[in-house]
């Protein structure tokens, strides 16, 4: 398969290394310029290209950045990126700790419908309830006991069964977790979110999950 990955940090970099552990075609972005991904593909047999490459006849597309700089991203990016392109978004809103005040989140949106509406494109919400370090290490395979599990969020049934799949891959169990508009249930602050919790725990987890924002995940002045 080949996948996309823009944001070299925590998350793009450990879904660099697994993909192409995993055999994908993968190539990595950042914001800085691929002479700054030398080390990176090196190290992975990854293509360290421009972030207009990363989406460029690509069968999924992972966004791993702040949540400030998915509006910084080229307005026209995914103009060309068919709707069956599978663009995941993991990442998360710290408006305290990072991203400062984005006033569409504040407002109600999901951080995910955010970002659909920033690219222009649909998004499924996967990988940015668990930490990279885990994400990189504790995969399990198939049918072992207590493996943790994901939850994965979209409007598409297609697109989250691709993603689904990959996540099968990477030696998790993938659970449904709804539309884009449910995706609050995976956010900072929520049951699910840094737990690693197995297929069981995730559902409760999800169910538990209250819609107001903590204090700790909303901006303050």
């Amino acid at each position: 398969m080949k996948i996309g990955i823009i944001g070299a940090g925590h998350i793009g970099g450990t879904l660099t290394r697994r993909f192409r552990q995993l055999g994908h075609d993968v190539a990595v972005a950042n914001s800085k310029g691929p002479e700054s991904l030398k080390d990176l593909a090196k190290e992975t047999g990854a293509a360290a290209v421009s972030v207009t490459d990363a989406v460029r006849g690509k069968d999924v597309i992972i966004i791993a950045i702040p949540e400030k700089s998915v509006g910084e991203l080229p307005k026209d990016l995914f103009h060309n990126v068919p709707n069956s392109t599978v663009v995941v978004d993991a990442g998360n809103y710290y408006p305290k700790q990072r991203d400062g005040r984005i006033a569409g989140i504040e407002d109600g949106l999901t951080e995910s419908r955010w970002v659909e509406q920033q690219i222009h494109h649909p998004v499924v919400k996967a990988f940015n309830n668990i930490y990279a370090q885990h994400l990189g290490n504790y995969g399990k395979p198939r049918g072992t006991q207590g493996r943790i599990a994901l939850p994965v969020a979209g409007d598409d049934p297609a697109a989250k069964a691709v993603v689904i799949r990959l996540i099968d891959e990477l030696g998790f169990d993938a659970i449904d977790a709804g539309s884009i508009d449910d995706s609050w249930r995976q956010e900072p602050g929520t049951p699910v979110y840094t737990k690693d919790l197995d297929a069981a725990g995730v559902r409760k987890a999800l169910s538990e999950a209250r819609h107001e924002r903590g204090p700790e995940w909303r901006y303050a002045a």
